[in-house]
Parts: structure tokens; sequence; C-alpha cells
């Protein structure tokens, strides 16, 4: 057990560089470009962009990993990511900007995908839980401590996008050194659009409309702070406290939706969670402890609603195609990452900076609509046939990997792929690695 958890000790620590990395450039675009004059569309489309990288790193990635082995792949991942940061820095351009946050998004869901697979390599049925709890904690530690690093620097200088770069570099070293066995080749996603909602109509549409929500917030929160005058400082700690809060409030959130219908839960929180968008709009709080009181309540009822929709889906499915619906579904919540900054980008741009919480109210009502319309249409599933509800970290987009590694998914599911195949599409990419780790060795 202990040395199943010590192999796992430098992939989780290039982790938190990777995700304090990327949880500091997220807080720092924004940040910089309000200040360069940047329009808030403009700023908006940094999230689609990136949400839009993400995606495409989802589908593609994968065939990179094989093609050059999980270690080469990772060092070109983070690197490349290392240097579209320190460009960001260098050149200040909202067309240059787009262009490297699309990158960056790419490189980030290749990056996580290695991580995650790696991890999930090193995981048995036994500890799988343990190591996907650790990873949690992990994931919401660093993002955490990534955005609270914006507080040391001076935005308008080049010096936090030069410690961006660092984090990334930094998370080459745990990785390209470890001796941990290479995994198996990533698994890819097909999207069957039909499937999931015949399967969920609720998890279907929840899915999109809180990525809407999560995309439109995470992307221009720190926008609507600069805009109302918090400090930097205050910024920062406004966005953490959302994660965190967010992270605090899943597992009560969860365990409910498992002693009864979850479209209820799903629909009691997005209400909530509309609510409160829509009170910060009309009484439009302009003091720091004020505005982070009631992000602090948004974000405790929003970042928990993906992980309850994703539960609702598999209530429905076969254990065996646990893997395709979570993974179809995490692809239609990256889509909603990408709609959410642009329409709440363009409602920022009238007189008031509050029309984000619009935005994100129209989602969660809607939301919270359709699953009470959903409730009289189709019978809940008996509690004893569910899926137990597992935590996912829905304050940042998630990959395939990151479903596999999920204690819900058998560990023998391979994506789609038997072991033959694994076998055959793996054996370039097995000599690569072998190669690699034998030079690590000596």
């Amino acid at each position: 057990m202990l040395s199943s958890f010590g192999s796992i000790v430098a992939l989780l620590l290039g982790t938190a560089f990777l995700l304090a990395g990327s949880g500091l450039f997220g807080l720092l675009l924004p940040l910089r470009g309000g200040l360069e004059g940047f329009s808030t569309a403009s700023l908006g489309l940094l999230g689609t962009a990136w949400a839009a990288g993400f995606i495409a790193g989802c589908v593609i990635g994968p065939r990179l990993v094989r093609r050059i082995g999980h270690v080469r792949a990772f060092g070109a991942f983070a690197s490349t990511g290392a240097i579209a940061t320190l460009i960001s820095g260098m050149w200040i351009e909202e067309s240059v900007w787009l262009v490297l946050r699309f990158f960056t998004g790419f490189t980030m869901a290749g990056a996580y995908m290695v991580i995650e697979s790696w991890l999930n390599e090193r995981s048995t049925n036994e500890t799988r839980g343990t190591i996907f709890g650790l990873y949690m904690m992990v994931t919401h530690a660093a993002i955490t401590g990534g955005q609270m690093v914006v507080v040391l620097g001076d935005v308008s200088t080049p010096f936090l996008f030069m410690v961006t770069g660092i984090l990334f570099i930094l998370a080459l070293l745990p990785i390209t050194i470890s001796t941990a066995v290479t995994p198996a080749p990533l698994a890819t996603v097909d999207l069957d659009l039909k499937g999931l909602y015949v399967n969920s109509p609720v998890a279907f549409v929840g899915c999109f409309l809180t990525g809407l929500a999560n995309g439109a917030w995470g992307t221009l929160g720190a926008v609507y702070g600069a805009e109302i005058g918090i400090s930097t400082f205050e910024i920062a700690v406004m966005m953490s406290v959302a994660v965190l809060a967010g992270a605090i409030a899943q597992m009560p959130a969860g365990r409910l939706s498992d002693i009864t219908d979850r479209r209820f839960v799903m629909a009691g929180i997005a209400g909530g969670a509309a609510l409160i968008g829509l009170a910060v709009f009309f009484m439009a709080p302009r003091t720091g402890p004020v505005v982070i009181i009631m992000t602090g309540l948004y974000g405790l009822l929003a970042y928990t609603l993906y992980s309850i929709a994703v539960a609702h889906a598999n209530d429905h499915a076969s254990s065996t195609d646990f893997v395709k619906v979570s993974s179809g579904l995490l692809l239609l919540y990256g889509a909603g990452t990408m709609a959410g900054p642009i329409l709440a980008g363009f409602a920022m741009q009238g007189p008031r900076p509050e029309s984000l919480f619009l935005v994100t109210a129209g989602a969660h009502l809607g939301l919270a609509v359709y699953a009470a319309v959903r409730i009289s249409r189709r019978s809940a599933v008996p509690v004893e046939e569910r899926e137990a509800f597992t935590v996912l970290p829905a304050e940042r987009a998630v990959t395939p990997q990151s479903v596999m590694l999920d204690p819900r998914a058998d560990s023998d599911e391979g994506g789609g792929m038997d072991v033959q195949e694994e076998e055959a599409s793996g054996e370039d990419d097995s000599r690569s690695d072998e190669k690699v780790r034998e030079t690590a060795a000596t």
C-alpha cells in the first residue's frame, strides 16, 4: 500500500506545479487584459479559445502521445505551455493572446491526460478511491495556491508571466525523472449526442448549462472584480473562495443526492445559484468582504452541479458504459465553457459588470426549470440501484483520463479498445518510453 502511494508522489508534485501555473495564468490574463483596455468581449473570447483548445487536446492528444510516448509528450506539452505564457507577457495584443490561449488549452489537456493516465496505471481496485481523492485535493489546493500568487507581483509587469512559465517548467522535473511504469495508450472519446440525451436528458442539458455558467464565471470573474474596484488581493481571494466553497460543498450535496431524487437536488441547487446571481446583479455590492461572501455562496452551489449531473447520468447507464457516458458529458461541459465566456463578455459590455451574473443566473434557472419538468416525465432510479456519488473537479475542464481514474470506472475498461488493440497501437509508444526509462535508471 505504502509503495503504491510512494510511486505517485512525483506525479502529484508535477500535477501541483502544472495546476498552480494554470490557476495563476487564468487569473493573470483577464487582469492584465483589463489594464490594457481589452474589451470584456475580447476577454471572454480568451476563455472560449482556451476551452476550444482543451477539447481539441482531448480528441487529438491521445494520438500524439501514442506516436512519441508519454514522457516526451508531457515534455512537449508543458514546455509549449511555458512558451505560450512567456510570449503572452512579451506580446500584449488581443489576437496574439487568442491564438496562444488556444494552444495553452490544447497543451494543458495533453499534460493532464498524461498525468491522469499515469495515476490510473498506478491505481489498484483497493487504492483507486484514495488516489482519486488525493488527486482532487491536489487539484483544489494547487489551483487556489496559484491564484493567490497573483498578489505577490505587479500585474502590469512581465514578472507574473515569468513566474507562470517557471511553474510549467517545474512540472516537467518530477514527471521526466519518475521511474513509474509508463501507462497504456490513452483512450479516445466518441461523442454520441443522441445516445447521451436518451440516457439522461437532465444530465445532458445540465452538463452543458453548468459548463456555460462555470465558464463565464471562471473566465470573467476577475474582470468583474476589477471593474467594481476591489483590490487584486480581494479578487484572488474571491476566486479562490468560490473554488474552495464548491469543493467543500460537493460531498454533502452528493450524499443528499444519493438518498433522494438527484433531479430534486439539481433543481434546488441550480435555483439557489440563480437567486444568488440575481441578488448580486440587483444589489451590486462594491465592498470586498461582501463581494467575497456572495461569490463564495455562489461557488458553494454552482460547483456542485456537474458532479451530480454525471452521477445522475450513470444511474441510468450500464456499468460497462461508465467511461463512455462520463467522457461524453465532460465534452458537453467543455462545449458549455466555450459558449459561456462569449455570452458573458458581451453582456458585461453594458453599463453594469454585474451582468455577468445575469448570464449565470439564466443558465442555472434554465437547468432548475428543466430538471423540475423532467421529474414528472421519468421516475427516479431506486436508491439501491444508483451509482455512488464521487467528487469531480468542476472548477477546471476534465479529460477522459480523469474519468478512467474515477473509482466508479472499471479498471479493465480501455476506452473501447481491447487488449490486443492496445498492444498493437501502443507498441511504438512502449518502445520509445522504455528507452527513456532505461536512460533515467542509469
